[in-house]
């Protein structure tokens, strides 16, 4: 299996296949992902255990243990950790593409491009 440490924390890929990958990722306390979108790829994400903070175009949900929401193809969209644990999430991407390349970056913390 593929696993990649982030500076807001690791992703390991459980599924690769022609039209759908799925990550668990797991985001430290007060780490953050990008906030991007993808031209090839829309995202289904499920929260297993912590509390996330998801900014989906404009608008903010708190998500916890049980909650998901989709990411339409396009849309921007960041997974922020907000509690004092371990935020893993499932995340399910289907669509013609899942390399790291398609992400385009608007904000990152970290200064990545």
């Amino acid at each position: 299996m593929e696993r990649d440490v982030r500076p807001w924390g690791i992703y390991e890929v459980l599924l690769d296949e022609e039209h759908c990958k799925v990550k668990q990722i797991l985001v430290v306390p007060s780490g953050r992902l990008s906030l991007q979108s993808h031209k090839k790829r829309q995202e289904h994400w499920f929260i297993v255990t912590g509390t996330a903070k998801v900014q989906l175009n404009n608008n903010n949900r708190i998500l916890k243990s049980g909650d998901c929401i989709n990411v339409p193809l396009g849309a921007k969209h960041r997974m922020e950790n907000i509690g004092e644990d371990n935020l893993i999430f499932i995340e399910v991407q289907t669509g013609e593409y899942f390399g790291e390349d398609d992400i385009i970056r608007y904000e990152d913390d970290y200064d990545r491009t």
